[in-house]
């Protein structure tokens, strides 16, 4: 299995949403919470080509997006493919 990791901040329903997706199709991932670690927020930033918002998922080191943007991959069959 790939190496995941999920930077996420506690209490928000879009890392849920995230973790639960990965956590259904069996993914282990490295969560990364950012909510009160501004130099691990900032890396989040840098690493996400300048996206500030939680959840940023990276999948051996690429960039993959949010919430919204693993759910739309996994509707079209495409998460599965980066996964493997």
């Amino acid at each position: 299995m790939k190496k995941v990791e999920i930077y996420t901040t506690m209490f928000c329903p879009f890392c849920v949403r995230a973790k639960a997706l990965l956590k259904r199709k069996g993914v282990q991932f490295k969560e990364i919470d950012v909510t009160m670690d501004r130099k691990k927020r900032q890396e989040m930033t840098k690493r996400a080509e300048g996206a500030t918002s939680v959840p940023q998922i990276f999948v051996q080191g690429q960039h993959i997006g949010d919430c919204d943007f693993i759910h739309r991959l996994d509707a079209s069959g495409k998460l599965d493919q980066i996964l493997q």
